[in-house]
């Protein structure tokens, strides 16, 4: 099997920033650290962090902290020197990653589409087409207007076979942009694949703070989860009606282990999958007693309960009743209130719709009953939604 290394390329000067980019903190975490977590995500076979000479304490103390096996190597005065001495470095491998530290927003699928990419030729780098139309200027004079079809921004991680890439470095002393461009000169083909917008480079102090805001976008789209429930009982004789906790005026019931109330079912379901926390027979399995004509309202609130142990809270549920008989609509204010209670959250949080099937298949012939929810779970830290 084919092994893979990466080298986080971290000795650069930031000249154009005016401080060391790559170990001030962003968002309370040094940027290094976010490429270094990107590598260990891959579960690639080893990793080295080229790093200037003054940093050196710093960078083992940091893989430490992070709980990550790597070795550190001094950088050299160029890029190129820098990859040189970090591919000296690192262990035996077949691929290797090259990825640059002043890119802290890369996700791992880049490194794994990368070394797709890379099996054809041995060199594959992401990149982006350029939207803008580009003009070459001399002494502020416009001289040729270049096609952007044919332009892309290219990006790290790259990917390259070792030996494709220690020949590249061996056979030109050329400072170069990235490695890909010796590549090139060997007359090699680098491929292309689709880099991301969002994998931006740590150039300018400005985008220290869009990086920021970028990193608070994805931690607040990580706070909120998304839950889908179904569930359908047949009718059956010699017990109420039960849906959303309130009794309905039906001659017959649904059948089930608890009470039947299926509407509270699907909503814990919603809740249970936005938490990838199981689902309702592993919480509440038919073969135990105790769940025996349980109230469903009340397993509901457990379940709230114990996802709130876990730091989520309920957002909002939404259910549809799915039905013939009987007319659902009267009863269904007092259902979300009974809903709302167990989950603790207001009445305008929970809402409940009933239609039917238009006489279709089995609910349609009244064989029974069934329910659907979506649920949104929110981390409690999370800002209430306006």
């Amino acid at each position: 099997m084919s092994r893979r290394g990466a080298l986080l390329v971290a000795a650069g000067r930031a000249t154009r920033m005016g401080f060391d980019k790559l170990w001030v903190e962003l968002r309370g975490r040094p940027v290094v650290a976010y490429g270094l977590e990107l590598l260990a995500r891959c579960q690639l076979d080893a990793l080295v962090l080229v790093v200037a000479e003054p940093r050196l304490d710093q960078a083992r103390a940091l893989l430490a902290e992070l709980g990550l096996r790597g070795r550190v190597c001094v950088g050299g005065e160029r890029r190129r020197d820098s990859v040189a001495r970090g591919l000296a470095c690192l262990e035996a491998c077949d691929w290797v990653v090259v990825h640059d530290a002043a890119r802290p927003l890369a996700a791992p699928d880049l490194v794994l589409r990368g070394l797709e990419a890379a099996r054809a030729t041995g060199a594959a780098v992401p990149g982006v087409p350029i939207a803008d139309t580009v003009k070459r200027v001399q002494g502020g004079r416009v001289v040729e207007t270049l096609r952007r079809e044919e332009l892309w921004r290219i990006q790290t991680p790259q990917v390259f076979r070792r030996d494709l890439l220690a020949r590249a470095l061996a056979e030109s002393d050329d400072d170069v942009g990235d490695e890909a461009t010796l590549i090139e000169r060997l007359g090699g083909e680098v491929r292309v694949f689709a880099g991301a917008e969002d994998n931006l480079k740590l150039t300018t102090p400005d985008d220290l703070r869009l990086a920021a805001a970028l990193l608070d976008a994805r931690g607040a789209m990580s706070q909120l989860r998304v839950g889908i429930g179904y569930d359908v009982h047949p009718f059956g004789e010699g017990r109420p009606l039960v849906l959303g906790g309130v009794a309905l005026d039906y001659p017959q019931g649904l059948a089930g282990h608890s009470d039947g109330d299926a509407l509270c079912h699907a909503i814990i379901d919603a809740l249970l999958g936005a938490a990838a926390a199981g689902d309702i027979g592993g919480w509440f399995p038919s073969s135990e007693e105790r769940y025996r004509g349980a109230s469903s309202l009340e397993l509901l609130a457990r379940v709230r309960a114990a996802l709130a142990e876990r730091g989520w809270r309920v957002g909002n549920v939404d259910a549809t009743v799915i039905a013939e008989q009987p007319r659902l609509a009267p009863g269904v204010p007092e259902m979300r209130q009974h809903l709302a209670r167990a989950l603790d959250v207001e009445v305008e949080c929970v809402s409940v719709k009933a239609t039917t099937t238009d006489r279709l298949g089995a609910l349609g012939r009244g064989e029974g009953l069934a329910a659907q929810a979506v649920a949104l779970l929110m981390k409690s830290s999370a800002a209430s939604p306006q």
